[in-house]
């Protein structure tokens, strides 16, 4: 049987209940959204229509229209009581939620049991269509990056590889050849992501100083740099402003963010310099011109790809399961991560031979009282441990 992403269930299980609400499946490019759903439709009980927004026009709305009236047809003609309709990347498809909220409210209104499951990659475009027209009608199913142990177990992914190539399932077969896996990671994630996804779902007026930002961001993965250097170093009639908005928008694409300060008052969070994080280390790997025997004896760079790959583990479950990243610095005392819950604040050093340990975990504790306080490394927790772990167990 096929690898299935914990997800499967899920989306099953809420075509199997009653009509209630739309089901949307999001998540950033390649982490196996329409895969699962083809997994899901070999079982599922009733009967369906898939349609897929690839290759249609943006401007065409009346499209959902058709589909959805075919999907209705369907159910008529063949007397069917119950029908699901499956569109995927419907985000590509301009002002797409005005037109799933008239049909999905025609619907409700004519009491047509008809089902619906929508699926999107650009997290960004898809969470402003559902506020702005759909809100009270849809549940959100989230799809992250892929986990160690979720690689291991369908590729046979080592911690190691897993650091280094990180947790792109289509990339895992050209591990083995890695100018052609960076090709890959560049042609069908990084590209499609910069060129598509971003241009659809935000107004980026420098495209040139966002795709820069992208992959200076992504170098600097477990490094804090301020957005003036930053600035400096893309050599650009930007502004830090504009730096700040494009790094929001790219960790709105789960790509790369900038970690914030963790402090008590908003203002020092923001005034902070960023700590960048990218969401999956096959970003991090694709934008450094190293192979994996020279990163890998290197202590210091290894460290960093180590630290890297822990946070993207944080980040990549802090959406679904609601939560903050932050990481702490005062003076020459820090902590790589400090996850932040309702109920209080979780700090996590990374200890990977990269540094010297500070007494940053002491003052921390002192200073904040966090509900729990880990090593994550030599005499703590082990790295694989921890990456085949769910975020929350720690929590």
């Amino acid at each position: 049987m096929a690898f299935q992403r914990k997800q499967f269930d899920i989306v099953l299980g809420r075509i199997k209940e009653p009509r209630g609400k739309i089901q949307v499946v999001i998540g950033p490019r390649q982490v196996g959204k329409s895969t699962l759903m083809d997994q899901v439709l070999e079982q599922c009980p009733i009967p369906y229509t898939l349609a897929k927004a690839d290759n249609v026009d943006p401007n065409d709305l009346n499209w959902i229209k058709r589909v959805w009236e075919s999907a209705r047809g369907t159910m008529v003609v063949k007397k069917q009581a119950e029908h699901l309709l499956v569109i995927d990347e419907i985000q590509k498809i301009l002002h797409w939620s005005d037109a799933v909220k008239e049909e999905w409210d025609w619907d409700c209104t004519n009491k047509v049991q008809l089902k619906v499951v929508l699926l999107g990659s650009s997290r960004l475009m898809i969470q402003t269509g559902l506020n702005e027209s759909l809100a009270g009608r849809f549940e959100l199913i989230r799809m992250g990056h892929w986990t160690l142990a979720e690689m291991h177990e369908a590729f046979g992914f080592s911690l190691d590889q897993y650091i280094y190539f990180g947790g792109y399932p289509g990339s895992a077969q050209f591990i083995h050849d890695e100018t052609r896996w960076k090709r890959y990671i560049k042609d069908s994630i990084i590209t499609p992501a910069m060129e598509k996804d971003i241009k659809l779902a935000a107004n980026i007026y420098k495209p040139i100083l966002m795709k820069r930002l992208f992959h200076l961001s992504c170098s600097y993965s477990a490094m804090e740099l301020s957005l003036n250097k930053m600035l400096g170093q893309l050599q650009d009639a930007g502004n830090v402003t504009t730096l700040a908005n494009y790094l929001d928008v790219l960790g709105q694409c789960q790509l790369v963010c900038g970690l914030q300060k963790y402090a008590n008052d908003d203002a020092r969070k923001y005034n902070s310099s960023p700590k960048y994080q990218v969401f999956n280390n096959a970003l991090l790997t694709a934008n450094h011109r190293g192979k994996i025997e020279t990163i890998r004896t290197d202590a210091d760079l290894w460290g960093r790809w180590v630290e890297s790959a822990i946070g993207a583990h944080l980040l990549s479950a802090a959406e679904e399961e609601d939560y903050q990243v932050f990481y702490w610095r005062e003076r020459d005392d820090e902590v790589d991560f400090i996850v932040a819950t309702d109920d209080g604040c979780v700090a996590f050093e990374v200890k990977s031979g990269r540094r010297k340990m500070s007494s940053g975990m002491k003052e921390f504790v002192k200073a904040f009282k966090p509900v729990h306080s880990y090593i994550i490394g030599t005499g703590g927790i082990s790295f694989e441990d921890f990456l085949q772990t769910d975020v929350t167990d720690w929590l």
